[in-house]
């Protein structure tokens, strides 16, 4: 059986996509980056991120398009075989998404 595809949009200077990069990365997934120019948004972008219209978008197959890098991190991290990136322990885990979160707002 063929894996289905997984393909990224994003940019070369975002920190955000990097993320989502490094993610796919170590859990050791395929994938295609599709380079877009965000002050010329194509119509795929628009089409799979209507709402905030921005970078990145994780495709998996025909699933509906994932939004967001720190949804992204966990999608990829609950959907892929690899070692696990988030914490297995329900606090610790929540403890990582708070400084995850933290450092979006704070420092991006």
């Amino acid at each position: 059986m063929m894996a289905e595809p997984v393909k990224l949009i994003g940019c070369f200077s975002s920190p955000v996509v990097h993320r989502a990069e490094v993610t796919l990365r170590l859990k050791g997934v395929p994938y295609e980056l599709i380079t877009k120019d965000l002050n010329n948004k194509s119509e795929l972008l628009l089409r799979h991120n209507p709402v905030h219209q921005k970078v990145p978008v994780l495709l998996h197959g025909d699933r509906p398009a994932i939004c967001e890098s720190l949804v992204i991190v966990e999608y990829v991290d609950e959907a892929f075989q690899g070692p696990l990136l988030m914490p297995a322990d329900p606090l610790a885990r929540t403890a990582a998404r708070f400084w995850a979160s933290f450092m979006d707002k704070e420092v991006n």
